[in-house]
């Protein structure tokens, strides 16, 4: 007769493997599989944007750096560790798979291109930032700066 612990390690090498286990990196990513990352958990990872950066500006990707291709490997090569799993997106997949090259002709090792690049991050309504996506919120929302002042203001006036 087994003893307990043989007995739990038995009945553990017969169930099945059911640990969640976060996406992997892949050289071909979609915007799918970095969102599916990040809700994951796994900060650790990279996003660089490689467009100039008048359009970076404009909008990116919420966390992205902006690495423009002109200084991408220099300034990768000083900032990043060559083993770091790196999600990169240009204007256009062709300007995505020219940077990924660079960067994997540079040493690193874990770069994704990010298939579709901000326009399939947006489709998917994944989290920007930058001048074109900055709102201004409804003046009904309580979390409107603008409109509690006003409306303290006009309560305080009333008092007086």
């Amino acid at each position: 007769m087994k003893n307990i612990p043989d007995q739990i390690q038995d009945a553990k090498e017969k169930m099945p493997n059911v640990t969640p286990t976060p996406p992997g990196l892949k050289a071909q990513s979609s915007a799918h599989d970095l969102k599916a990352r990040l809700e994951w958990g796994e900060p650790a990872l990279t996003i660089l944007d490689v467009r100039e950066r008048t359009a970076y500006n404009k909008g990116h990707i919420m966390g992205a750096m902006p690495f423009p291709k002109e200084d991408l490997v220099e300034r990768a090569k000083s900032s990043l560790e060559p083993s770091r799993d790196i999600y990169i997106y240009g204007g256009s997949d062709a300007e995505t798979a020219e940077a990924a090259n660079l960067l994997r002709s540079a040493g690193f090792t874990n770069v994704a291109e990010i298939t579709g690049g901000l326009d399939a991050w947006r489709a998917i309504a994944g989290s920007t930032e930058g001048t074109d996506d900055a709102k201004d919120p409804a003046p009904d929302e309580a979390y409107n700066v603008a409109s509690n002042l006003k409306h303290h203001a006009e309560t305080q006036s009333n008092d007086v």
